[in-house]
């Protein structure tokens, strides 16, 4: 019988706890944020997909030296190059990024010791496609530059 009542007591016991808990936590200020109308800001550190930076002529600073590529355990990232006839340096043509397969491991920027990829802020990627996480990085800063 006095187990009986030791039960109810300890049953009770925890339901006033838990109602603590939560009237506590219903007199807080809500931190919703109503989304599409209102964004949180981003830390410092997250890191998106990647993408070129740009020198001062608004050329990508990319060398085609293909250091990202090799580093790149996903192998996600493919970069295609040409020398120009009479000029020293190879131009980049194309630099696709396959989204899809990329583990945001970082192991592409830091690799590249000309300082020309870095993480996006970008974090609104949602896409019912597979072919919207492909990117041309070379096409997106074009078009950031226009």
């Amino acid at each position: 019988m006095v187990t009986y009542f030791n039960e109810i007591y300890r049953g009770l016991l925890s339901l006033f706890e838990g109602m603590g808990v939560t009237f506590k936590e219903f007199i807080k200020p809500t931190v919703t944020v109503s989304y599409p109308y209102e964004t949180l800001p981003m830390c410092d550190k997250f890191r998106g997909h990647i993408e070129l930076i740009e020198n001062e002529d608004g050329k990508p600073n990319c060398i085609v030296c293909m250091m990202c590529q090799r580093a790149c355990p996903s192998d996600c990232i493919k970069i295609t190059g040409k020398k120009p006839e009479g000029e020293k340096k190879k131009v980049l043509t194309k630099y696709t990024l396959d989204f899809t397969r990329c583990s945001l491991c970082g192991s592409c920027v830091e690799s590249c010791n000309f300082n020309a990829l870095e993480f996006s802020k970008e974090y609104n990627l949602a896409s019912t496609r597979k072919e919207d996480f492909y990117y041309d990085l070379l096409q997106r800063l074009e078009d950031r530059n226009k």
